[in-house]
C-alpha cells in the first residue's frame, strides 16, 4: 500500500478513469447522441478514453507540482463538460469558440435563462475533482513525479486509442469530419473534448478563409443561383409596390401554438388564430425556422439576406464587417428609409454594428424606452409597453419605410410577472411548457394591441406586415411534457421535425390571403417580399425561393444538413415517409435532396466565411458604407 500510495502513475490512472466514467455518464444522462449499432454504442463508451489520457497526462511534465496540475485540468475539463451540458439542455448543440465570442459579447442578459437550465444534482459532474483533492491531501500525500518518460508513454498511447476510434469511426461515418454538418456527429464519434480541438481548429480555419478569397470562388454560386431561380407568381408581382413594410420577430413562437386549446377549451393564441383563418392573411402552416447557434440574430440574417446562418457561431457576431447586399440596402434604391425597434441595448448580440452593415438607417434601442423594472422582463422591454412606446417613434418615420420589431417576452425561460395576463399557466409536468402557453398569450395579445394601433393611426391600410416565429422555444428536453399537452404517447423523428415549424404571416393590403401548406422556410422570406413590392431578386445571390410562386421548391434546409420536403424528412441519418412518419421504405430516397442541401450550406457558408459579396456587383444596387450610419441614441431634451 505504500508503494501504491508514492506511486504517481496509480494516482493519473485513477484520474482517468474516474473522468472516463464520468464523461460517458454526461453522454448518457444529457446528451442524446443517437446510437443507432453495437460500433456506435462502443465508440460512445470509449472516445473519452484518448482525451483524457491525452489532456490530463500534460500533468506527468510537471514533477514538483503534478497533482495541482492534474486535478486543475481535471477540473477544466469538468467545467467545459458542464458548460456544454448545461448548453445543450437548451440548444441541443455544442459550444463553439464562436459562441463563447458571442457570451462575452452577451453575457449581461443571459443569468436566468442560464440559472434555469441548472440543478443542485449537477454537483455530480464536479464529484471526481472533489475525490481527487482528498486523495491527493491524504492517501497520495507524498505522491510526485521522478521521471518524464512516463509522459512520453501516456502520449504514444493516447494517439494510438485516437486513432483506433476514429479508424472505427470512419468505418460506420466516411469523411466524418469534412462533410458532417451536425456537431452530434463529431461528439458521438470523437468524444465531446476531441469535438472541441476539432473546433477550434475549424474556427481559425473560417477566420482565414477571407485573406485568400478572390472573385473567381462566386463562379458556382452564380450558375447555381440561375439554375435554381424561381420567379415570382405574375398576379402576385408588385400587389405591394410603393408599401410600407413592417416585420415582426415573434420570440421563440412555434406553430404548435397556432389554434392550440387548454385542457378546458381556451384558445393560447386568439388573435394570431383569427389571422391565420381570417382570409385577408397569408399563414404558411409549413413553414420552419432554419436557425444555428445565433438563434434570433439567424432568424434576422435569414430574412434580410436569403443566406444561411453560419454553422458556428453567429454571423451578427463574427461576420459583422463583411459585405452584405440585405433588404434595408435594396430598398434604399426604391426611396425608403429603414428601422429597427428593439427593447434591448444597441451592443446585445452586435447589432449596433450589423444593422449598419445591413443599411438600417435607424435603430431605435433601449435607450430611447422606459426601461423600469415594471417594464422590463427576460431579455428586455415587455412586448406590451414596448409596442406602445414604439408607436410614436414608428409615426415618425418618412414613408415608405422598411421597420422591423423585436419582441423580447417570450424567451425562455418564459416567465410572465403577476398581472401581464390573466391567461393561467399550464399543468403538464414540466415548469418551461407550464410557463410557455402563459408567456405566448402574453405575446399574443401585445400583438393585437399593435395592430389595433396601427388601425388607428391608418398604417394597417398601406402596410404589408409580416409576423414570424424566430426559432423555437420548446427544445426536445421539453418532450415528454410536450407530448403531454399534445395528447400524444411520444414524440417521434418526424414530429421533432415538425417542431421546427414556426409560423408566417404575411398581410398585404387589398390582396385576399389564406392558408399556404407549402413547405417553406426563412431563406425564403426575402425573395417573397421583394416580388409583392414588385422587385425582381434574379440579379442577387440568395438562395431562397419565392413561397407564392408556383415554380416555389418543395424542401427546406436546415443548419446541421437535414431537410424536411413534400414526400420525405432527413432526421440525422434517416429518411422518413412524411405519409407515414415511418422510416422510409427506400433510405436512398432522400439521397437527391440531401445532395443539394449540403450544396447550397457550403455555398453560403463559402459565400459569408470568404466575404464574396464584396465582389458582386448587381445592377442598380448601390454598396453599403457602415460608417454612414450613427446611432447616437435620443436626443437629449
Amino acid at each position: 500500500m505504500k508503494k501504491i500510495a508514492h506511486n504517481h502513475l496509480v494516482f493519473f490512472v485513477i484520474a482517468v478513469v474516474l473522468f472516463w466514467i464520468k464523461t460517458y455518464i454526461a453522454y448518457q444522462l444529457d446528451f442524446r447522441l443517437g446510437t443507432d449499432n453495437n460500433l456506435q454504442k462502443f465508440l460512445v463508451f470509449f472516445n473519452p478514453l484518448s482525451s483524457a489520457l491525452f489532456f490530463l497526462g500534460f500533468a506527468l511534465l510537471s514533477k514538483k507540482y503534478f497533482k495541482r496540475v492534474l486535478i486543475g485540468i481535471q477540473f477544466f475539463l469538468s467545467f467545459l463538460l458542464y458548460a456544454n451540458i448545461v448548453y445543450y439542455r437548451f440548444f441541443n448543440d455544442f459550444i463553439t469558440v464562436p459562441v463563447l465570442l458571442q457570451a462575452k459579447s452577451n453575457a449581461g442578459g443571459l443569468g436566468d435563462s442560464a440559472a434555469g437550465l441548472m440543478s443542485f444534482s449537477d454537483i455530480f459532474y464536479f464529484t471526481d475533482t472533489i475525490l481527487l483533492i482528498v486523495l491527493a491531501c491524504t492517501f497520495f500525500k507524498q505522491v510526485k513525479v521522478k521521471t518524464r518518460k512516463t509522459y512520453q508513454i501516456v502520449l504514444l498511447f493516447s494517439i494510438t486509442v485516437f486513432l483506433v476510434n476514429y479508424g472505427l469511426a470512419e468505418k460506420d461515418r466516411p469523411n466524418l469530419l469534412s462533410l458532417s454538418f451536425d456537431r452530434n456527429y463529431i461528439v458521438k464519434y470523437l468524444g465531446a473534448y476531441n469535438y472541441t480541438v476539432f473546433d477550434i481548429f475549424q474556427y481559425i480555419h473560417s477566420s482565414s478563409q477571407r485573406v485568400f478569397a478572390s472573385g473567381s470562388n462566386l463562379t458556382n454560386v452564380e450558375n447555381y443561383r440561375k439554375a435554381t431561380y424561381t420567379p415570382p407568381n405574375p398576379t402576385l408581382f408588385g400587389k405591394a409596390k410603393g408599401m410600407n413594410v413592417i416585420f415582426v420577430s415573434m420570440e421563440s413562437f412555434q406553430n404548435f401554438m397556432i389554434d392550440y386549446k387548454m385542457p378546458n377549451g381556451q384558445l393560447v393564441t386568439p388573435f394570431l388564430d383569427s389571422l391565420a383563418h381570417d382570409g385577408n392573411t397569408f399563414y404558411f402552416d409549413h413553414f420552419y425556422h432554419q436557425t444555428g447557434q445565433g438563434k434570433t440574430s439567424d432568424a434576422e440574417f435569414l430574412m434580410e439576406n436569403s443566406l444561411y446562418p453560419l454553422n458556428q457561431g453567429a454571423v451578427f457576431i463574427n461576420k459583422a464587417q463583411n459585405t452584405y447586399q440585405a433588404t434595408p440596402a435594396i430598398l434604399k434604391g426604391y426611396g425608403y428609409n429603414s428601422a429597427v425597434f428593439h427593447g434591448n441595448y444597441k451592443t446585445f448580440w452586435n447589432r449596433n454594428v450589423m444593422y449598419k452593415a445591413l443599411g438600417y438607417d435607424q435603430f431605435f434601442d433601449a435607450s430611447y424606452y422606459s426601461m423600469t423594472p415594471q417594464n422590463t422582463k427576460n431579455f428586455g422591454m415587455k412586448d406590451k409597453p414596448f409596442f406602445a412606446e414604439s408607436m410614436p417613434m414608428l409615426e415618425s418615420l418618412k414613408q415608405p419605410f422598411y421597420t422591423k420589431f423585436i419582441t423580447l417576452s417570450n424567451h425562455f425561460p418564459f416567465e410572465v410577472d403577476p398581472g401581464d395576463t390573466d391567461f393561467p399557466k399550464g399543468n403538464f409536468g414540466d415548469w418551461a411548457v407550464d410557463q410557455y402557453v402563459q408567456s405566448a398569450n402574453y405575446m399574443d395579445q401585445a400583438l393585437k394591441q399593435f395592430f389595433d394601433a396601427l388601425k388607428k393611426d391608418g398604417l394597417y391600410d398601406k402596410t404589408v406586415i409580416i409576423l414570424y416565429g424566430d426559432h423555437y422555444g420548446l427544445s426536445s428536453n421539453n418532450y415528454t411534457a410536450l407530448a403531454k399537452a399534445l395528447g400524444v404517447d411520444k414524440i417521434t423523428p418526424v414530429m421533432d421535425s415538425n417542431f421546427q415549424q414556426v409560423p408566417l404571416f404575411i398581410h398585404v393590403p387589398g390582396v385576399k390571403g389564406g392558408v399556404e401548406h407549402q413547405v417553406g422556410g426563412e431563406v425564403d422570406v426575402r425573395p417573397t417580399l421583394l416580388h409583392l413590392l414588385g422587385m425582381d431578386t434574379k440579379d442577387y445571390i440568395e438562395f431562397g425561393s419565392d413561397l407564392l410562386s408556383p415554380q416555389h421548391r418543395n424542401w427546406v434546409a436546415f443548419r446541421n444538413g437535414d431537410f424536411v420536403s413534400t414526400n420525405v424528412i432527413q432526421s440525422g441519418d434517416k429518411c422518413y415517409s412524411v405519409a407515414t412518419g415511418s422510416l422510409a421504405a427506400n433510405q436512398k430516397a432522400c439521397n437527391s435532396i440531401s445532395t443539394q442541401v449540403k450544396n447550397e450550406l457550403q455555398m453560403s457558408d463559402m459565400i459569408v466565411n470568404q466575404d464574396l459579396l464584396r465582389f458582386y456587383h448587381p445592377n442598380g444596387f448601390k454598396p453599403i458604407n457602415p460608417t454612414d450610419y450613427q446611432y447616437l441614441g435620443p436626443t437629449k431634451k
